[in-house]
């Protein structure tokens, strides 16, 4: 998660790296963009406050650049901030946005670019809501909406290397992330989660089609491929950083999650201690907790542990499994 500090800091030693870089000449963009656009994007201009239905639309879906497509901005990140422009607390990614130092109009500022074709977004300021603190101010002709289809799901059910393994194997399941959840630290690292002081626990964020796969399928498989009725321990892992936990993002996912520990309690002779508990902040594990298993499978982990319990999944679950 971005705070302002690390605003200040890529103002100050640079933009993040892009996924991708996209440059075209000044009569390329303007075949593309109506002159409304062009004005604000390609000229950094500003639209009246206002001035856009986009600040008072609140649906799931994704903000991208009108001028090259790139993805910045989730729904899910979006406030009603008062302040007559669409306002965010975070982009989609950490480098979907670069930020430059703006002094113009007697004032100093951060202006916010699209990091992929360094399109004006609007500017970003310290003074959003919690956890972040951070109100991304954007022109809403900067941006247009994708709808998305995908749903998000965070769970936890031991170390997030064989979690992760086992979901990215589901048919419907886009994408799966390993991280951090359910604690009161800010950006955590893997030390201090590993020290059991942060309150959170190890977790996978699950971006997932429910047209192909429903929430309550992926909440069966979750309880299914651990043991729920383990406190704060899994196999050799123990600690709260791995105990069982379903974090809900809103009152459907709270209610198919009791529906599903109801019905597996009936199958177990201990009871479930799966917690339940409000989403509020994922926090993305380091790079190298990213793909454990896929990306190299021969490690002694991934032999030892990972990869006969995919096994295992992968014969009771058979009609789940994306094709080979």
């Amino acid at each position: 998660m971005l705070k302002w500090i690390d605003i200040v800091k890529y103002c100050n030693n640079g933009k993040p790296s892009p996924d991708q870089r996209i440059e075209k000449t000044e009569m390329e963009w303007k075949e593309i963009l109506s002159p409304e656009q062009f004005q604000i994007t390609r000229l950094k201009g500003t639209e009246r406050a206002n001035s856009s239905e986009m600040c008072s639309l609140f649906q799931p879906g994704i903000y991208q650049c009108v001028c090259c497509k790139s993805e910045l901005f989730d729904a899910q990140e979006k406030f009603d901030s008062g302040s007559g422009w669409p306002s965010f607390t975070q982009p989609i990614k950490v480098n979907s946005v670069a930020y430059k130092k703006d002094v113009s109009y007697g004032m100093t500022r951060v202006e916010a670019l699209c990091n992929s074709c360094d399109s004006h977004l609007g500017h970003v300021f310290p003074d959003g809501p919690e956890p972040s603190g951070l109100r991304y101010c954007m022109n809403a002709l900067s941006l247009e909406k994708k709808e998305n289809i995908l749903e998000t799901a965070t769970f936890g059910g031991g170390c997030f290397w064989c979690t992760e393994a086992i979901f990215e194997n589901l048919k419907g399941v886009q994408k799966v992330l390993s991280g951090y959840s359910g604690g009161e630290l800010s950006n955590p690292t893997y030390r201090e989660v590993c020290s059991g002081r942060t309150g959170h626990a190890e977790v996978i964020q699950i971006s997932f089609d429910p047209s192909q796969i429903s929430f309550e399928d992926l909440a069966i498989v979750h309880l299914s491929t651990h043991n729920p009725s383990l406190l704060n321990q899994q196999g050799a892992d123990k600690g709260t950083q791995y105990r069982s936990i379903i974090l809900y993002h809103n009152d459907v996912q709270l209610e198919k999650s009791k529906e599903v520990i109801f019905e597996f309690s009936k199958h177990l002779d201990k009871p479930i201690v799966t917690e339940l508990k409000k989403f509020e902040v994922f926090y993305e594990a380091e790079a190298a907790h990213q793909n454990y298993f896929s990306s190299d499978p021969e490690k002694p982990y991934c032999q030892n542990v990972i990869a006969p319990k995919l096994a295992r999944f992968k014969d009771i679950l058979k009609d789940k499994l994306k094709p080979i």
